[in-house]
C-alpha cells in the first residue's frame, strides 16, 4: 500500500465552516503568528464573529509577534495582547525547563477561559491531529478548548488549508515552534520531521503493522516503532480523563 495524504483542503474548509456556524456563541482563540492559528482564525473568522488574544512573554520573536497582529488585521477580527510574563513568574519557580514551557501554555489558556467567560465565547483550540496523536501539546494547556476545529487534520492537511485560506506564505513556511524557548522546534524535539510523521500516523491509522509502514515509507522500522510508542504513551492525554468503565453508560466514553 502506497501511503500519501490527499489534498481535499477545499472541502475541509467548508465542512469546518459549517461546523462553526453551528454554534450560537462568538469564539475566541490565541494567536501566535504560527501555521495552526493562523488557520484556525481563518476559519472562525469566515464563520462567527471572533477575538484573538496574542499572548506573548520575554522570549516571543517579535516576528511572530507581528504576523499574528497583521493577520488578525486582514481578517477583521478583534484582538488584544497580553503578556503572561508576570502570570508565569507567579506560578514559579520552576525546577525544570519542560515546568516552566507548561505554565506558560497553561497561564495562556487561563486568560483565553477568564475572557470567554466574562464575554460569553467559546474558546477555539488550535491543535492538530499530528500533536493530539502523539501527545505534543500541554495538558489543560493549549490542549484546553471548547472545540477543535483541526483537530482531525494532519499537519500535512493544515499547511494544505492554510492555501487554500491565502494564510501569507512566510507563515505556512516558518519552522513549526511552541517557542517556548529559544531555538525550541516541534520537529526537533518529536525527532521527527512532520511530512513522515504524519504519513507513519496515517499507516497507524490505517491499523497497518510496522513493518508495512516502515517498507511502504522506505523508513527505519526504528523510527516507526518510536511513533508507535509515543502514540500509545500519549493515551492519557487525548480525550477526558481515563475513566475504568464500571456502570453503563460511562462519561467520555458513550456520553459524548
Amino acid at each position: 500500500m502506497i501511503l500519501r495524504i490527499e489534498n481535499r483542503a477545499r472541502e475541509h474548509r467548508e465542512v469546518i465552516t459549517q461546523f462553526l456556524k453551528s454554534f450560537d456563541r462568538p469564539f475566541i482563540l490565541g494567536m501566535s503568528g504560527g501555521l495552526d492559528s493562523s488557520v484556525v482564525a481563518g476559519l472562525c473568522a469566515g464563520a462567527r464573529e471572533t477575538k484573538a488574544l496574542m499572548m506573548p512573554d520575554n522570549l516571543t520573536p517579535e516576528q511572530s509577534a507581528a504576523d499574528a497582529r497583521e493577520l488578525a488585521e486582514g481578517l477583521n477580527i478583534e484582538h488584544e495582547t497580553i503578556n503572561i510574563d508576570e502570570a508565569v513568574r507567579a506560578l514559579g519557580p520552576f525546577k525544570t525547563p519542560a515546568s516552566e514551557a507548561n505554565a506558560k501554555a497553561r497561564a495562556r489558556m487561563c486568560l483565553l477561559y477568564k475572557t470567554a467567560n466574562e464575554e460569553g465565547r467559546l474558546v477555539v483550540g488550535t491543535s492538530n491531529k499530528s500533536e493530539i496523536m502523539v501527545g505534543y501539546f500541554t495538558k489543560f494547556g493549549d490542549g484546553g478548548s471548547d472545540i477543535l476545529p483541526i483537530g482531525d487534520l494532519y499537519k500535512t492537511e493544515v499547511r494544505f488549508l492554510a492555501r487554500e485560506l491565502a494564510i501569507p506564505e512566510r507563515i505556512i513556511e516558518k519552522a513549526p515552534s511552541a517557542e517556548l524557548y529559544p531555538g525550541q522546534t516541534d520537529e526537533g524535539e518529536m525527532g521527527v520531521d512532520y511530512d513522515t510523521l504524519d504519513l507513519i500516523l496515517k499507516g497507524l491509522e490505517l491499523q497497518m503493522d510496522s513493518a508495512m509502514i516502515a517498507e511502504s515509507l522506505d523508513r527505519p522500522m526504528e523510527l516507526v516503532t518510536k511513533v508507535r510508542g509515543m502514540v500509545e504513551n500519549a493515551r492519557h492525554k487525548r480525550g477526558g480523563p481515563l475513566i475504568l468503565k464500571l456502570g453503563t453508560r460511562t462519561p467520555w466514553i458513550d456520553w459524548l
